[in-house]
């Protein structure tokens, strides 16, 4: 039974500063990726998105926003005095627990579309002519 006396899970909050993206894989490429011999992944720039290539295709990159923000998060050693993000540390404190620390807060995840899907997806506008010309037919 739980009761109000026991105290939360500590969290402390210090970005490395480093920026992070999550990757979004499909599951074809994630079970390539799993299989016995994955092959090499390679990026090539192209002049609408990045690309990912595989051995067999090819995946452009799509930025998403995301309106809740993804929060990371790693187990670490709490005391009284300090926190440890490393979980090797050890401490004679007996008042010690385990917490979580915050590592990045994330807004964007990466998409990889197949190159064909995003062909279609990125089709360019066909020229209409000047609205005065499209409007001066019917009169």
């Amino acid at each position: 039974m739980s009761t109000l006396n026991q105290p939360g899970i500590p969290l402390s909050h210090a970005p490395d500063g480093t920026g992070y993206k999550l990757l979004e894989l499909p599951p074809e490429l994630l079970e390539l990726l799993k299989g016995p011999d994955p092959p090499t992944l390679t990026l090539h720039p192209s002049p609408t998105a990045a690309l990912l290539k595989t051995p067999t295709k090819t995946y452009s990159l799509r930025q998403k926003n995301t309106s809740n923000a993804l929060i990371l998060l790693a187990p670490s050693l709490h005391t009284d005095a300090t926190t440890s993000t490393s979980a090797a540390t050890t401490t004679t404190d007996s008042s010690s627990d385990a917490g979580l620390h915050t590592i990045a807060t994330v807004h964007e995840t990466i998409e990889l579309v197949p190159e064909a899907e995003a062909a279609v997806a990125v089709a360019t506008p066909q020229a209409r002519g000047k609205w005065h010309e499209k409007f001066g037919r019917g009169r």
